[in-house]
């Protein structure tokens, strides 16, 4: 979870520069501390502190590092800390090595009391440390070869780069179950756990296997195995511009993303849709008509905010084609041995295609036997290296650690796979047409459910001093209660609790007075009448209510304190449509709150740890 930049060339450019720009970009994977190491002429010179890269940029300026190779580190603190001693990059006794971490190393304890009994002298309380003392000790007449020896003697997880005194302008990157790139440039190389990082020099980058090693200097760059036999591996482009990272006018990312919806809408559906029949083309999914005909359960995987949109692919996928379909937290399916039925298909749904709970549970579900594919925004991502197959989101890059338009393009690509499999399991052409014409409209009901951002900011006022709340929704728009309040939750700091609607009885009625903000997701579909009757309750007992409806649904002003009208859609398409109210509303109250809303306290947007 935390950012990892590195560089070395042939002495055009000054190193420092590039590494605190990639920080720059790589701060939404963690921001409690910074730090950059450079190798200067026989020694190597750190910088670190706790804080944010522009505090590490003043410091910099304060006491320059020149040089041309180094590496650089902003941190998610798992072990130790958020302080200046527990920052990377870290360094072995004498100074001579210098190394940044992503991942954990489970036995660093034990590994630790072997190294202070051999006389090694540890500075911080970081797991990462005992990488670096490991390596001094480990034999080998390179940099790579002390680096292979030493994780023999590592269990864990490891994005990591690592530079040495003695081994001028040459960077050792390593990867286990830690996200970690290549870049190559003219005459100079990079290391990053995110293009972002270094788009700004090349689009051309190379995605690293578990186990693989690779060596970086200015005249080139290989990659190796344990054993250090040469590996080929694919250089791949890529599309996206700078700009798509950029706030470009922008308060905050997670305000430019929620916008950016209609267009990120259509661009998941671009080229997919075939009106005539009635059909999704997804040629990336490898799934011939006989495997579609075989599928006897759909098992949905993710966390966080994509758990929240399986639990809506749960509806859209078993009324469009008739197959039961559960929906598991990824951290709980590895670990409870689930039993292996035959002809199931597993939907692993993660936006960077690193978060490693659910990378771990697909796995888990590929070795008992189900097919996997997966529901990625990352061209190249891990998860989307290793599935069968899968549906690219193309939303474009999400810097915004709260995940908006993510959700809504993941809900798209699993109602694009229901009239894919529903034409395989006998979905008539015209339900199959009613859903793609519904799909088809959905960029432009985007942009009318945004125009109510101003109405939205004037009751952002009204709750942002609130301590609680509650959302509440039926049937297909329940997940979307439960995206809300985290969305809340998670950026305002604001306690949140999502219910389905009529649970509300079963004991949070309790916590219903006149404090209490509720908000409905009800829009015009079958149980509307059932969430009217959950809102009476509300009301009896003092809830003030927000309900998010949709146009021409009725007043409900006798009843609600505000109402919100959002443009009517396909009932099991409506969440892509509700949800954006509930996105701007715990923007807006996130705002009013002075909370960092790109950067919310103890998050980081790609988790790459258990």
């Amino acid at each position: 979870m935390c950012g990892i930049i590195g560089y070395t060339g042939s002495g055009a450019r000054s190193v420092a520069p590039i590494l605190v720009r990639g920080l720059g970009r790589l701060e939404y994977r963690g921001y409690d501390s910074a730090g950059i190491a450079v190798q200067t002429e026989d020694r190597i010179d750190t910088r670190k502190l706790a804080g944010r890269v522009p505090d590490l940029q003043a410091l910099i300026a304060r006491q320059p590092a020149p040089g041309f190779c180094g590496i650089a580190h902003t941190r998610w603190a798992t072990h130790g800390p958020p302080t200046t001693r527990n920052a990377h990059p870290h360094a072995d006794c004498g100074e001579r090595l210098a190394l940044v971490h992503n991942g954990i190393i489970e036995n660093a304890d034990a590994l630790r009391a072997a190294l202070e009994r051999a006389g090694h002298t540890f500075r911080t309380e970081t797991d990462t440390e005992t990488l670096a003392h490991l390596i001094e000790d480990a034999p080998g007449d390179t940099l790579e070869a002390r680096v292979i020896t030493a994780l023999e003697d590592v269990v864990g997880t490891y994005g990591l780069a690592v530079i040495s005194a003695d081994d001028p302008q040459k960077i050792v990157v390593a990867r286990q179950g830690s996200p970690v790139l290549l870049g190559i440039g003219d005459g100079e190389y990079f290391v990053a756990s995110d293009a972002a990082a270094i788009l700004e020099y090349t689009r051309s980058i190379v995605h690293l296997d578990d186990g693989d090693i690779a060596v970086l200097t200015p005249g080139g760059y290989h990659v190796i195995d344990r054993e250090s036999h040469v590996l080929l591996r694919e250089v791949n482009d890529v599309t996206w511009d700078l700009e798509a990272i950029e706030l470009n006018g922008y308060a905050h990312f997670m305000q430019k993303e929620i916008s950016e919806q209609p267009e990120t809408v259509r661009a998941t559906l671009r080229g997919r849709l075939v009106f005539d029949e009635g059909v999704a083309r997804l040629n990336g999914l490898n799934l011939t008509p006989a495997d579609c005909a075989a599928i006897r359960h759909i098992t949905i995987v993710a966390c966080g905010t994509s758990w929240h949109s399986g639990l809506v692919g749960r509806h859209i996928l078993e009324s469009l084609t008739q197959i039961p379909v559960t929906v598991e937290y990824a951290s709980e399916y590895r670990y409870r041995r689930p039993i292996p039925l035959p002809g199931t298909l597993t939907i692993a749904i993660s936006q960077s295609g690193e978060t490693a709970d659910t990378l771990e549970a697909m796995r888990a579900a590929r070795a008992l036997g189900s097919r996997v594919i997966g529901l990625v925004n990352v061209v190249g991502s891990t998860i989307a290296r290793e599935c069968d197959g899968g549906i690219y989101l193309h939303a474009g890059p999400e810097i915004g650690v709260a995940s908006t338009k993510a959700f809504t393009s993941q809900i798209v690509a699993l109602a694009l796979l229901g009239v894919y499999l529903g034409r395989e399991r006998g979905l008539s052409l015209e339900q199959r047409q009613d859903i793609v014409c519904g799909l088809a409209q959905l960029p432009a009901l985007v942009a009318r459910a945004l125009a109510l951002e101003p109405e939205i900011k004037l009751l952002a006022q009204e709750f942002a001093e609130v301590r609680n709340a509650l959302y509440l929704g039926r049937g297909v728009n329940f997940p979307v209660a439960l995206e809300g309040a985290l969305k809340l939750k998670e950026i305002s700091y604001i306690h949140a609790e999502g219910y389905p609607a009529a649970e509300m009885k079963h004991g949070p009625i309790a916590l219903i007075d006149d404090e209490m903000p509720v908000v409905f997701v009800a829009p015009h579909d079958e149980v509307y009448p059932k969430v009217v009757s959950n809102m009476q309750e509300v009301k009896a007992r003092g809830g003030r209510i927000v309900a998010i409806t949709t146009e021409g649904n009725g007043d409900l002003g006798t009843l609600v304190r505000h109402q919100l009208r959002v443009p009517q859609t396909v009932p099991l398409l409506s969440p892509i449509i509700t949800v954006i109210p509930l996105q701007l509303l715990a923007y807006h109250i996130a705002v009013l709150r002075g909370c960092d809303v790109d950067r919310p306290r103890n998050l980081a947007k790609s988790v790459t740890v258990e």
